[in-house]
């Protein structure tokens, strides 16, 4: 059918970069005046990365391996730990919530510009190792 015809064409565009764009704008993060050494030396922003790249993907690959050892779970067929654990790394994407509970906790401008950096870091180091990890978990698999 057309409508899905359409659908299908735009979805790229959409994906990659109508919405990354629109995600963006709408995060509010003010480069001006602080580097990313700064940033980076910040707690609220360290707490943010290992939060989102370290404990969101701790806390599901923990979670899921005790359900499965307590038998209230089984790994799906042909799926083992290795991709359950990369896509428990794609968990640390944490964008909308991450920036809605970082304007609820910081009042300060800069603490909140802090912790949207670290979201967006977070996120994006999540976000990628966990696709890369996925992509040589599956290739695996196929051989």
């Amino acid at each position: 059918p057309p409508l899905q015809r359409l659908e299908h064409a735009v979805h790229p565009w959409v994906a990659f970069v109508i919405l990354p764009v629109f995600a963006l704008a709408n995060a509010g993060v003010m480069l001006q005046g602080a580097s990313l050494g700064e940033a980076l030396s910040n707690p609220v922003t360290l707490g943010i990365i290992l939060g989102l790249f370290v404990g969101k993907p701790v806390g599901v690959s923990v979670a899921c391996f005790l359900a499965v050892r307590l038998g209230i779970a089984s790994l799906p067929e042909g799926v083992n730990w290795t991709q359950l654990v990369a896509v428990a790394l794609l968990g640390g994407i944490g964008f909308t919530v991450s920036l809605f509970i970082s304007g609820l906790a910081f009042m300060q401008a800069d603490l909140l510009n802090f912790a949207k950096l670290g979201v967006l870091m977070g996120s994006a180091v999540a976000g990628v190792l966990g696709a890369v990890f996925l992509k040589l978990s599956t290739g695996r698999n196929r051989a």
